[in-house]
């Protein structure tokens, strides 16, 4: 992937010729088809991916979906609403809403680790590493597109921790102030941060990160590392 591919401004593409630019997807019409939406964020995905965004035109997403550019527009508006959209299909894929809004009856040992065997797979993607290492560049230091990717996926995942574990701090299993949303965010960006580990930042500089093998010690051992410091008396006592 060339530098030039890498650059934050929208490039050309972006917006057809005649077309005002647009701060979001089309106002009401016919009825938007699901199977469209879906070839079109799995193009732009891999589109940007290989590219950068900067390197990929509406054009060769409308081409790759096998769509027409209006309908890219009409569902999207424009490229970083695409971007943005095409990051959040992934994360939620990967890591589902319904993943964290789970009935509160299961153990919250498994429940953290079922979080952090979906987080580590995603994480540690070749998709994912990719992507960083892409908006890594100095060249997007400035760029909105930067903001876009995280707002629309890191932000997301840490938001919904977050609130997974108020939930549980309200039913007394974590010593968590379930009204103080910083303390709330603070513990999530520290579970985070346990589960990529130095496996993660080895990964990023392109070194080995965990085997297979060691992969279940590593996230069993975050969790039990997060719960130690978290997780009130009763739940303390059943962990292994």
């Amino acid at each position: 992937m060339s530098d030039s591919h890498l650059r934050g401004d929208h490039g050309s593409g972006s917006t057809p010729p005649g077309r005002p630019a647009s701060s979001g997807p089309a106002g009401p019409g016919r009825p938007k088809d699901p199977a469209k939406r879906a070839a079109i964020l799995e193009s732009a995905r891999l589109l940007f991916l290989q590219h950068g965004f900067d390197g990929v035109s509406m054009d060769q997403i409308a081409a790759a979906a096998s769509v027409s550019k209006l309908t890219v527009y009409s569902h999207f508006g424009d490229k970083e609403n695409l971007f943005a959209a095409a990051v959040g299909s992934y994360c939620e894929l990967q890591l589902p809403h319904a993943l964290f809004d789970r009935a509160s009856g299961a153990p919250l040992r498994e429940h953290l680790l079922e979080i952090a065997r979906a987080f580590h797979a995603m994480a540690s993607s070749e998709e994912a590493i990719g992507a960083l290492r892409m908006l890594s560049a100095p060249q997007l230091a400035d760029s909105p597109v930067v903001r876009t990717f995280w707002e629309a996926g890191p932000a997301r995942i840490h938001q919904e921790l977050a609130a997974l574990l108020k939930r549980r701090a309200e039913l007394g299993e974590l010593r968590l102030d379930p009204e103080n949303a910083a303390e709330l965010a603070r513990a999530a960006g520290q579970l985070l941060a346990l589960l990529k580990g130095e496996p993660h930042a080895r990964r990023l500089l392109g070194l080995e990160g965990l085997a297979a093998a060691e992969v279940p010690a590593h996230l069993a051992s975050a969790v039990d590392v997060f719960l130690r410091a978290y997780a009130s008396p009763d739940q303390s006592m059943r962990q292994p």
